[in-house]
C-alpha cells in the first residue's frame, strides 16, 4: 500500500501543487482546507501531514497541536508550508510539535524530496519494531544501555535521553528542552543545553564529532535519531497514574513547564 498523504492549506495553488507532484511519486493524497483534518487523520492514519500556518478556520499551529495530543496521530510526521523563511517563524512551529518546514514558493521535486527525507528519518512503526534498538532505557534505575553496555550517566543526562528518546526524531530548540528537563532550575542558560548535549555525546557517539544518534539541527537544536526501548520488567503490573500514562515515562513526574529564571546566554 502506498502512503497516505494529508495537505491541508486554503491556497488551491499549493494544494494542487502538492497533489500532481506527490501522486506522481507515488504517494496517495487527500487535501482539506481546515481544521476537519483531524477526524480524518485519526481513522486514515496518513504518514505525513503537510500544513499551511494559516488555514481558512484556524491555524495549523492549532492542527499540530491537537495531532501531537491524540494517542492516535501523536507520532505521526508533521511538515508546514511557511509564507516566510524567518528563524522566528521556523522555531514557532518546531515547537508546536513539527517534524520540519518548507518555505514557499517551492517546487514539487522539493516537495517530494522533503516528504523523502522526513520518512527516512521517522520511520513507521513495523520498521520502528523491527529494527534493534541503538539504546534500552530502564527509567527505574535511570540508566541506559548502549550496545549491551551501561552507559556512565547523571541524572541530568539521564533525564534529556529519555525526554529525546520518546520524541525520536523530533527538533528541540534549546528553551524547549531547558522547559522539559531543567524544569524550575534557577539561573540556567541556554549554554546549559549545550554542555549537556556535548557530555551526552562523549559517552553515546563512537566519534562525537561526527554524531550518528544525537544530532544537531543547525540554528535551531537538537534532536536524537536513536532506536530506544524501555526495560519494562520492574515496573510490569504497576498501575499507577505515571506508569499508565503515554505521555509520561515511568515513575519520572513531567518537569514543571512554568519559566525560570535565566540568565543571559
Amino acid at each position: 500500500m502506498r502512503p497516505l498523504i494529508f495537505v491541508v492549506s486554503s491556497e488551491i495553488e499549493i494544494c494542487q501543487l502538492a497533489r500532481v507532484s506527490l501522486e506522481e511519486a507515488g504517494y496517495g493524497v487527500r487535501v482539506f482546507s481546515g481544521m476537519d483534518v483531524l477526524a480524518e487523520a485519526e481513522t486514515q492514519h496518513p504518514a505525513v501531514i503537510l500544513i499551511s500556518l494559516m488555514l481558512a478556520d484556524g491555524s495549523g499551529l492549532a492542527v499540530c497541536r491537537h495531532l501531537r495530543e491524540s494517542r492516535i496521530t501523536g507520532r505521526t510526521a508533521v511538515v508546514f508550508l511557511l509564507d516566510e523563511d524567518t528563524e522566528e517563524r521556523r522555531v514557532l512551529v518546531l515547537e508546536s510539535g513539527a517534524d520540519d518546514c518548507i518555505a514557499k514558493p517551492f517546487s514539487g521535486r522539493e516537495l517530494v524530496a522533503r516528504v523523502q527525507a522526513v520518512l527516512r528519518r521517522l520511520p513507521r512503526d513495523g520498521a520502528a519494531r523491527n529494527r534493534k534498538a541503538d539504546l534500552v532505557i530502564d527509567s527505574w534505575a535511570m540508566k541506559v544501555m548502549v550496545g549491551g553496555e551501561p552507559m556512565p550517566i547523571t541524572s541530568l543526562e539521564f533525564r534529556v535521553i529519555e525526554y529525546l528518546a520518546r520524541h525520536r526524531g523530533q527538533v528541540f530548540t534549546r528553551d524547549l528542552l531547558l522547559d522539559a528537563v531543567w524544569g524550575d532550575t534557577q539561573f540556567v542558560t541556554p549554554r546549559s543545553v549545550d554542555a549537556c548535549i556535548r557530555r551526552i555525546r562523549k559517552k553515546l557517539e563512537i566519534n562525537p564529532a561526527r554524531p550518528a544518534y544525537l544530532k544537531t539541527v543547525r540554528g535551531i537544536g537538537y534532536r536524537l535519531d536513536a532506536v530506544a526501548e524501555w526495560q519494562s520488567a520492574i515496573t510490569e503490573g504497576c498501575t499507577c497514574a505515571v506508569c499508565t500514562s503515554s505521555a509520561n515515562p515511568p515513575h519520572l513526574l513531567p518537569a514543571s513547564s512554568s519559566r525560570r529564571k535565566r540568565q543571559p546566554a
